[in-house]
């Protein structure tokens, strides 16, 4: 059926479409790091079977902490008091880490030192004394660069003080009498006069701070510098979209968030697809109670609302000790959504389905197979189903994007994926941050789903342009 399909006219017509062909490279390249996540989550979990060690550790990869807080991506640059907070948190864990006996420690790397790891960040390996000069070089700059910091933050504090009352004044002397303006000139003339000095002085204390800034930042290098080599390309990746308000790395959520997207799409499209053809050509090629059974089953769940029935059948896994326990069973919580979403997504496959085979049914080779003696489900299965492929192939790329939608809609409503990171959750974790200007995580989530949703209905309309027989030439 496969072959027959590949050799047809249709996708001859098919691989004419240059822009469908880029469409399907897009997908290709989708689908290939769908394949490695799941190659390496398969290569860990036959290494830890077997009693090593997990090399790769996606899922956890997407948990742990790579930047000190939320930092944006490569596009934007982080302000002075952004950049200083970055130190400050730095000195802050570190300060907790050598406040210890470090000393009396058997292993001080593996009792605290590992604590300041942040992926392939790591503190520099060497000898503690070594270690602890350098702890104090850094520590003595961030003092230096925290009472310039606090001098530099009162000086933007009250010039911005002064700035905002002249403009206010500024805004009376527009529509003030003649008395009353002379009087706010000279307000204006007394603050005018109080700020120079401030912002001469402050002009003084901002090269200073800066000039500290990268002492401290280049004692912190000292004690953790940036990975190199291999490690650096992967650090790299990790930070290259910056974090979300854990610190966690949104590259890394947002890419593994395509396994979810594909496994979630491949297995609804799939159950979708085989329970809608099968009651489909079942009711139409039978006919009589098993077409009513099939078509009443149609209409009733097409009575109710496409995005209700999805919530409903999703609720009704919550709770759930199985189903609903991301912690332990974090690949079991994703079958409420294979189910919800399979008895939701059958019903036009089928009437589509039902359609094409009322046709089928009647051409002259399946009444010559009647005549002959063949069986009705030989007949079905060997005669009729068969020539709905590229119906079915259809409906599964359309199905498969609106499964992945669908997805997202359920995890932003918190009746979605749990326990490892998605588009939907991203979504509705990041929500709240378009308020302070922050895109990152919402806008890499939405870029990643908006060219793989473009990508399969660009396919899915030259396929259906390709095998719809009117299109046919």
């Amino acid at each position: 059926m496969i072959r027959r399909l590949l050799r047809s006219r249709g996708m001859v017509k098919f691989r004419r479409n240059r822009l469908a062909l880029f469409a399907s490279g897009v997908i290709g390249l989708y689908a290939a790091i769908f394949v490695a996540i799941i190659g390496m989550e398969i290569y860990d979990g036959i290494a830890q079977a077997v009693g090593g060690e997990a090399k790769f550790s996606l899922r956890e990869g997407t948990r742990i902490r790579v930047l000190p807080r939320q930092t944006p991506g490569f596009l934007e640059s982080q302000t002075p008091s952004e950049r200083y907070n970055d130190i400050r948190w730095h000195h802050q864990r570190m300060e907790r880490i050598f406040d210890r006996d470090l000393e009396s420690m058997d292993d001080p790397w593996v009792q605290a030192f590992n604590e300041l790891d942040l992926a392939e960040r790591k503190l520099q390996r060497a000898e503690l004394g070594e270690i602890l000069a350098r702890w104090e070089a850094f520590d003595e700059a961030f003092l230096v660069l925290d009472d310039l910091y606090l001098e530099r933050d009162d000086m933007l504090d009250l010039v911005g003080s002064i700035r905002d009352e002249i403009a206010d004044l500024r805004g009376d002397l527009r529509g003030a009498e003649a008395s009353e303006a002379e009087e706010i000139r000279g307000e204006i003339a007394a603050l005018e006069e109080e700020l120079a000095p401030e912002v001469e002085y402050l002009a003084e204390v901002e090269p200073e701070f800066f000039a500290q800034e990268e002492i401290a930042r280049g004692a912190l290098l000292e004690l953790m510098p940036m990975p190199t080599g291999w490690e650096g390309v992967k650090y790299g990746f990790r930070t290259f979209l910056g974090s979300d308000v854990s610190g966690r790395s949104i590259a890394c959520r947002a890419f593994y968030s395509i396994k979810v997207a594909f496994q979630i799409g491949f297995v609804v499209a799939g159950i979708s697809v085989l329970i809608g053809t099968v009651l489909g050509a079942a009711g139409a090629f039978y006919a009589g109670w098993v077409d009513a059974i099939v078509m009443w089953l149609v209409t009733t769940l097409s009575s109710v609302p496409y995005l209700v029935l999805l919530v409903v059948l999703a609720y009704m896994f919550t709770g759930s000790t199985l189903f609903d326990n991301p912690r332990e069973y974090p690949e079991l919580q994703l079958v409420k959504l294979y189910t919800a979403m399979g008895l939701a997504f059958w019903i036009g496959t089928a009437r589509v389905i039902r359609g094409e085979v009322m046709k089928i049914k009647e051409l002259e080779y399946v009444q010559a197979a009647t005549a002959i003696g063949f069986g009705r489900v030989y007949i079905l299965l060997r005669h009729v189903v068969p020539n709905t492929a590229h119906i079915m192939f259809i409906n599964f790329s359309l199905l498969f994007i609106g499964a992945i939608k669908s997805e997202v809609i359920l995890s932003f409503l918190g009746l979605g994926v749990s326990g490892q990171p998605s588009w939907g959750t991203m979504i509705s974790l990041a929500k709240d941050d378009l308020s302070n200007y922050f895109f990152w995580e919402i806008g890499s989530a939405s870029f990643l789903l908006f060219v793989l949703v473009l990508a399969f209905n660009i396919v899915s309309d030259a396929l259906q342009d390709a095998f719809d027989p009117r299109h046919v030439s």
